[in-house]
């Protein structure tokens, strides 16, 4: 099927409007963004989970398409979504057993096994599946799904709620009006991810409509975000738009140096129908261990948070306000590099440190050197970070060589 009309011009106004809709309806369509937020940090479409054929769908422009996520305002969903993240991490192997113990029986350290963000690290790696459900801004269900086992994180009225089933461990604390910008932190559904691609939308972005799909049963139009940068780490990112409701159904980003994708997170059944209020009830089980949380301590938007949202969107950081001390960003775009001192002396080999930590040092950092001296780059398929030996930090979605271009530069 041939591609649809594409609209390169669809990039720095569209973004701005779509930054507007999305303040304005943040809490509407979200699942809890603590238990799907990867970002993720820490995410083409998967042929299983395509329907056969492309959909024959009208032809619509980037700018249009941009315009119906926007003015998407699907308040109520249920259904199941699956998540795949392969960011090229070496295999842990004994390096899980030399940590253990030092983690303790969670795998965090601290805190109860059903905080929210204990199971974060779970989503860094691997598949997952999970089912949502939604009913307007005050109820959220998203539940985490494990051999024999199931995590779940509810949000109904003031009661948030995390349960997991395999240590019968409960984590609950109170929303507050300011929640809605807190779950801004993190994406949790493929609309949220689309939203935090779209941010990134200007002169250095391509934007374009690839053909059509269906995803879920349903059919979606393909969006195609592209960094025109050749320093970035991002291939592109392939949105699937339900071509009647403007919700992202599916969000996959390819890395520049190809292979499968980094981040595959896409609905394999969903509904708009409202979902049963029981699916919101929660009752602590009998003789579950309850750990109540304090909602006063959950993090603040930073001022760079909101500048810097997106995959690659950067700009110029004040010191001290949010984030690590004297933290700055080089330059904008998807080349944009995030740059701070730690005060320290880089860090250690893997023969300074021995052991099976020691070959995890090794596998993940390339040494290497320039102007600035030496240092170490440690590298993922999305994500590197240069620190030099003498503690400076460069990191962004970009090459080795722009890292090491970034610190002679800065010296």
């Amino acid at each position: 099927m041939a591609p649809y009309e594409s609209d390169d011009n669809a990039t720095a106004a569209d973004a701005e409007e779509l930054r507007s809709a999305r303040r304005r309806k943040a809490a509407r369509y979200v699942v809890p963004a603590t238990v799907v937020g990867i970002a993720a940090a820490t995410i083409g479409l998967v042929p299983a989970l395509a329907d056969s054929g492309d959909p024959d769908l009208p032809k619509i422009s980037a700018q249009e398409l941009i315009e119906k996520i926007a003015a998407s305002d699907v308040q109520q969903l249920s259904g199941t979504v699956k998540i795949t993240t392969d960011l090229g991490l070496p295999d842990l192997g004994g390096l899980e057993n030399s940590l253990g113990s030092a983690a303790g029986p969670s795998g965090s350290g601290d805190g109860s096994s059903a905080d929210p963000s204990t199971k974060l690290t779970e989503l860094a790696s691997g598949t997952h599946t999970l089912r949502v459900a939604a009913d307007g801004e005050n109820r959220q269900k998203v539940s985490l799904l494990e051999n024999a086992a199931e995590y779940s994180l509810i949000h109904n009225g003031k009661d948030v709620w995390g349960y997991d089933s395999k240590s019968n461990s409960v984590f609950h604390t109170t929303a507050s009006e300011s929640d809605g910008k807190q779950k801004e932190e993190l994406p949790a559904t493929p609309k949220d991810l689309a939203e935090e691609a779209l941010n990134a939308a200007d002169k250095t972005t391509s934007v374009t409509v690839d053909g059509s799909a269906q995803v879920a049963g349903r059919d979606a139009y393909r969006l195609v975000i592209k960094p025109k940068d050749e320093g970035s780490t991002v291939g592109q990112i392939t949105v699937a738009v339900d071509a009647k409701t403007g919700l992202p159904l599916k969000f996959t980003l390819t890395p520049a140096s190809g292979g499968s994708a980094v981040v595959d997170a896409g609905f394999t059944q969903v509904s708009f129908a409202k979902p049963a209020a029981s699916t919101f009830d929660f009752t602590p089980p009998k003789g579950a261990k309850v750990e109540e949380g304090d909602a006063a301590k959950a993090p603040e938007r930073s001022e760079h948070s909101e500048r810097s949202e997106g995959f690659g969107k950067g700009s110029a950081h004040e010191p001290g306000k949010g984030g690590p001390e004297g933290l700055n960003v080089i330059g904008d775009g998807w080349d944009s590099i995030a740059t701070f001192d730690t005060g320290g002396q880089g860090v250690p080999s893997g023969s300074d440190v021995g052991g099976d930590v020691g070959g995890f040092l090794d596998s993940l950092g390339d040494k290497v050197s320039g102007t600035f001296g030496e240092g170490t780059v440690f590298k993922t398929r999305l994500i590197n970070a240069l620190i030099t030996d003498d503690g400076k930090v460069y990191v962004g979605a970009v090459t080795k060589d722009a890292l090491v271009k970034a610190a002679d530069a800065a010296k």
